[in-house]
């Protein structure tokens, strides 16, 4: 018998990465855009995991299936945590990622290296009773002085990975994948309901 699994997203991109990791599990992955009732799930939260839970009730309360979400974003030591939860509004509502990593760089440019920084995502699994189960991811890096590489985005070209000598927006998909902070957390989400 497969079972259905909601993802809290509309992004197509996501939404393959999940499928693919799952694929062996017999576990029916959807998104949003089959619910079109659900409308825009602010995130509120003071943190990663509290919005990734929000947004995960949320969708599970709504459909009645069990439901996945995440949250996350990039923390700089020099700037005491932040963006954080603000990662992807660092330079206002409606900033582009060209705009946030500018602000970035602005923030930082007294800042002598290291500049030192972590990718963080925290994914929430939680069923429709209300039981939630949290995975977290982390990779850490240094922000350059200026960015490298087409791939990738928001703040990717930014951060590099010290022991591969690149940014995330300059390694493969593959190894940005299987090294990145949301496919770490991933993976802990694919082995628990394998159980």
């Amino acid at each position: 018998m497969t079972s259905t699994l909601v993802v809290a997203t509309r992004n197509s991109g996501k939404l393959r990465e999940i499928r693919h990791l799952l694929s062996d599990v017999g576990i029916e992955v959807v998104g949003l855009d089959a619910f079109e009732t659900i409308g825009e799930i602010v995130e509120d939260g003071d943190s990663f995991a509290a919005n990734a839970r929000k947004k995960a009730q949320v969708v599970a309360q709504a459909t009645g299936q069990p439901a996945l979400a995440d949250d996350s974003g990039l923390e700089v030591e020099a700037l005491g945590g932040k963006p954080g939860i603000f990662s992807a509004r660092f330079a206002g509502p409606d900033a582009t990622d060209a705009d946030n990593n500018s602000r970035l760089l602005e923030k930082l440019k007294t800042v002598a290296a290291p500049r030192r920084a972590t990718f963080r995502c925290v994914m929430a699994h939680c069923i429709p009773s209300g039981e939630c189960n949290l995975f977290e991811g982390r990779l850490d890096g240094l922000i350059l002085e200026q960015g490298r590489g087409a791939g990738g985005f928001g703040y990717d070209p930014l951060f590099l990975v010290p022991e591969y000598g690149k940014t995330l927006a300059e390694l493969a998909m593959e190894t940005k994948n299987r090294l990145s902070h949301r496919g770490q957390a991933l993976r802990k989400v694919v082995e628990f309901l394998r159980k």
